[in-house]
């Protein structure tokens, strides 16, 4: 039974930080050492973004609730502990999975509050219960009898376990409807510090969220047919200390080495060949690929491993949303699928399906990828 992706939506919190300032933040406020400061700068500047969101709020004056980090006057505070950051995930958090619920429910055509049957949420950054899961079904006004499910500290891949989540859902229930929501709250755990690891996610991880909606129902009449095909999983041999997230006193704190890209680089065309042959296809007859933006150096090893001097379909969509979004997790692949459908691909087809694979890296290293077959518009 074909399980189809009947809408996305995201959102993202205000304000909005240019790159720029929050490289002269960093800067200021990690380390007193010149040569530290060149890399801090350097690692802004190469980062390929351009700006990101943040709930952090601590720079407006009107600002309802008190500063995390610095106060008013622009002076830093001291850091603040796990427990008050988590409050602010807690608070935030909650809005941004009902911003994208609300929306999924609004804007996806033959939907509404009574259809829904599940509800998946995915969060790696912060913790409160009842969970994200409850508070959906509660915002949006859900059955009680919906069924609720939290992936929660997977990392930047766990999108695909909520989409893996949803087709087995909908397979076994032809009437299923399942939203599928990340919100990931990535800058409430910044460091000031001139460790190298807290510097590296200082200068790419951001907040925002993303869903879908999935169900077995046949796509309207006019609106376009992305169907979820398969699946895959994978872990390269080594990497396992060079990505990963923990649980500190002051905060959540990433370990994200420079080798990573190289890692992926060195496993990468192995695991792609193991997925073409478990899901029954060649590496030749995907249309694009969505991949999660982990950073700058990230995509170029991944371009280059999937065309070298040729452009891949579909990294400029994985460009393009690193610019103006950051890293945002495990919510990042989601804004890369809706802008690929908005641009790359374009509004219909004259004829498909076309495959889509995306991709995410996540602690491991671990490698999710998924196939979508977007098929023509009826």
């Amino acid at each position: 039974m074909a399980s189809f992706i009947h809408g996305i939506q995201t959102s993202v919190p205000r304000p909005r930080y240019d790159q720029p300032w929050a490289c002269a933040l960093m800067e200021n406020h990690a380390t007193e050492r010149p040569g530290l400061r060149r890399v801090i700068r350097s690692l802004y500047r190469n980062s390929g973004i351009d700006g990101r969101y943040s709930v952090i709020d601590d720079w407006n004056p009107d600002a309802p609730h008190p500063p995390l980090f610095f106060g008013r006057d622009g002076e830093r505070l001291p850091a603040p502990s796990t427990g008050t950051r988590n409050e602010v995930y807690t608070r935030e958090a909650k809005a941004l999975f009902a911003d994208v619920g609300r929306k999924l429910l609004s804007q996806t055509p033959g939907f509404g509050p009574e259809d829904v049957t599940h509800v998946i949420t995915i969060s790696c950054t912060g913790f409160f219960a009842p969970g994200p899961d409850y508070h959906v079904v509660r915002s949006l006004g859900l059955s009680p009898q919906t069924e609720r499910y939290h992936v929660g500290f997977m990392g930047c891949h766990a999108a695909f376990q909520g989409l893996r989540m949803a087709q087995a859902f909908c397979d076994q229930n032809p009437d299923a409807v399942v939203l599928v929501i990340s919100v990931e709250l990535c800058t409430l755990h910044l460091q000031f510090t001139e460790e190298t690891d807290d510097l590296i996610a200082g200068a790419v991880f951001a907040d925002g969220a993303a869903g879908v909606l999935v169900s077995a129902r046949a796509p309207a009449p006019g609106a376009y047919r992305v169907e979820l095909s398969g699946f895959h999983s994978d872990l390269t041999k080594d990497g396992e200390g060079d990505m990963a997230w923990t649980i500190a006193d002051e905060g959540f704190r990433m370990r994200l080495s420079t080798y990573v890209p190289q890692i992926l680089s060195d496993h990468l065309q192995s695991l792609l060949d193991g997925m073409a042959r478990r899901l029954g296809f060649s590496l030749d007859e995907v249309h694009a690929w969505a991949v999660h933006p982990g950073g700058r150096a990230i995509l170029d090893r991944v371009e280059e491993g999937l065309g070298g001097e040729i452009p891949v379909p579909g990294m400029a969509s994985s460009r393009a949303v690193l610019a103006e979004y950051g890293n945002m997790s495990s919510a990042t692949v989601l804004f890369v699928l809706a802008h690929l459908l908005q641009t790359t691909l374009g509004p219909a087809l004259e004829s498909g399906p076309e495959r889509v694979v995306a991709m995410a890296f996540g602690p491991g290293l671990s490698i999710e990828a998924g196939v979508l077959l977007r098929h023509p518009v009826l």
